[in-house]
């Protein structure tokens, strides 16, 4: 049957490959209504992708507990690398940092610094030792660890939290994407995603994620690289690496560009027979200018949240168990960083040359999560090519939502029902308590993300700062000090799950209208975007002075991490 499978596997990306080259062999129209319309061909991948999604979730799905939480830790190093990096990936990667980019400028690379160097900070701190200590989950860890049944439960909840408002911004992309291809309104866009990847996270579990997240990755690779290749080519910027060469037309952004623009004997010209032509904006390329409405400390203290963020997403951590063995854990996160990069490197490019051919008034200032498509409408890319690349946006929500819903379905499930509800529970019981929470995670999100509370990577800083303060902590002392103790761990996490608290009761308050004493100056210093650059370090802080005052660490604990996590 192990032999079976990667057979299998490779007849599905060849059934892909075949089916997208047929569709794309179909049509040649050009989109040039941004909006509002059902368009065939885009339609015909996105449905071709969904079905590849739920058949490779029917095939790998979940048989037991194991499989459904870790995949049977039966993952290669390259296949977890790809499965963290479409895992990573999601809406915010692929829609939201362009979208910011193109709103704010330079500004936005506060998301690209921040989210780069979390994972530099997992590969270093956590990778290898979270495997070496061999729990399934974020707060199975926490409650072994710290020996605790009271820190297992408000993990587990704060878990949840983080997944559910992770997902939120997930949901919107996938509301976006559908609505764009579909011609629908943004509510049943939203409905009819998110079913979709109910589906088949239900139907998979971890194992069928994962290699759905395989495949994922393929898909929004290709998507998102292509089309910048097909711009950069077209408005005679350096094509062969395209990354390289958007630097030109952000030089083109600053200083500007008269009409006509002339090359090769013709003008360059947008899909709606636009000149691709600027007034000089050298805002765009000042991460913290006036003008874009941000200070120095706000960029600081976003790049800070969503590092130390990254290092606490419990779905993050949780790629970890997937693998068979400790050293492909750290390979695992090299390899995901390698992938990472690819797009990561790309997302700039298609805020420069979104802001140069949606710059006539006509076209207006576009929706910033839907950039990347509108860029490539407007570039003149081939429709069914536009198509593909909102299909491979939709798979990175597709595949960051199952790992969350995964992560939140597990913290339910495996931490509260089995470890202090229920621990008597057959592994029937404790499958359909998972599927149960998910299920009633996936309803609860699709009702906020319906409300559009902020862009698509302003939603998910919230849970990056939310790990940050609660679950980052408590790893890095976990694993790094085992002086770290039960009372230096509940004080740590009550003095982060405080500032998270302050923070967000704010943000709801200025939200619904109102005003609370202080609000212009914590809506400033602890943003909901980025509150973590006080709350994780104050975090760290109580729970190493707290742990100095009170009764030590059990001898027993510190010989484990010793001997077994850190040889």
């Amino acid at each position: 049957m192990n032999k079976v499978k990667p057979i299998i596997m490779k007849r599905i990306y060849l059934t892909i490959f075949i089916l997208l080259s047929g569709v794309l062999a179909l049509s040649a129209q050009s989109l040039t209504q941004l909006e509002g319309s059902f368009k065939t061909g885009p339609a015909i991948i996105l449905i071709a992708t969904l079905v590849t999604f739920v058949l490779v979730g029917i095939f790998f799905r979940a048989k037991d507990p194991a499989d459904y939480y870790a995949a049977g830790r039966s993952i290669s190093k390259v296949g977890s690398g790809m499965a963290i990096a479409s895992n990573w990936m999601s809406a915010a990667s692929v829609l939201g940092m362009a979208g910011m980019m193109y709103g704010f400028g330079y500004n936005g690379l506060a998301y690209v610094v921040g989210w780069t160097g979390g994972y530099v900070l997992l590969l270093i701190l956590m990778a290898a030792q979270i495997r070496k200590y061999g729990k399934y989950t974020a707060p199975d860890f926490i409650g072994d660890r710290y020996y605790s049944r009271d820190l297992r439960i408000v993990s587990a909840i704060f878990t949840i939290l983080i997944s559910f408002a992770y997902c939120v911004g997930q949901f919107g992309g996938i509301g976006l994407m559908f609505k764009w291809i579909l011609g629908l309104n943004y509510t049943w866009s939203v409905i009819i995603g998110s079913s979709v990847v109910l589906l088949y996270t239900l139907i998979s579990g971890m194992i069928g994620a994962t290699k759905n997240m395989q495949i994922q990755y393929v898909i929004i690779v290709v998507s998102f690289l292509l089309p910048v290749f097909i711009l950069a080519f077209k408005f005679d910027y350096f094509w062969l690496v395209p990354q390289i060469g958007y630097g030109a037309a952000v030089t083109d952004i600053v200083q500007g560009i008269p009409a006509p623009n002339i090359s090769g004997g013709a003008a360059l010209l947008n899909a709606y027979g636009h000149d691709l032509a600027i007034v000089p904006s050298p805002e765009f390329a000042m991460p913290w200018d006036p003008s874009s409405g941000t200070t120095f400390f706000q960029w600081m203290a976003i790049c800070f949240s969503l590092m130390v963020g990254t290092a606490g997403l419990p779905h993050v951590i949780q790629r970890f168990y997937v693998v068979p063995k400790v050293t492909d854990a750290r390979w695992s996160v090299v390899w995901g960083l390698f992938f990472i990069c690819l797009v990561y490197w790309t997302a700039p490019s298609y805020a420069a040359f979104g802001k140069l051919l949606s710059s006539n008034h006509e076209v207006g200032m576009l929706a910033k999560d839907a950039i990347v498509v509108y860029t490539a409408q407007l570039g003149g890319v081939n429709s069914l090519v536009v198509g593909l690349l909102a299909a491979g946006a939709i798979s990175a929500a597709f595949s960051t939502v199952s790992g969350l819903l995964v992560a939140g379905a597990s913290a339910f499930s495996h931490d509260l029902y089995v470890k202090v509800i229920n621990p008597s529970s057959t592994p029937k019981q404790q499958l359909n308590i998972a599927r149960m929470g998910t299920v009633l995670m996936a309803v609860l999100v699709t009702v906020v993300a319906l409300m559009k509370l902020g862009l698509i990577a302003q939603l998910v800083s919230v849970a990056f700062s939310m790990a940050a303060c609660t679950i980052f902590p408590l790893f890095l002392l976990g694993i790094w000090w085992s002086g770290s103790n039960r009372a230096g761990a509940k004080a740590g996490l009550f003095a982060g799950i405080l500032v998270t608290t302050i923070s967000l009761t704010y943000f709801i308050v200025g939200l619904s209208g109102g005003s609370l004493p202080g609000q212009a100056f914590i809506s400033y210093w602890l943003n909901v975007w980025y509150f973590a650059w006080l709350g994780a370090p104050l975090a760290i802080v109580v729970n190493i002075i707290v742990s100095k005052l009170t009764t030590p660490t059990p001898l027993e604990i510190k010989k484990f991490l010793a001997e077994q996590v850190h040889n």
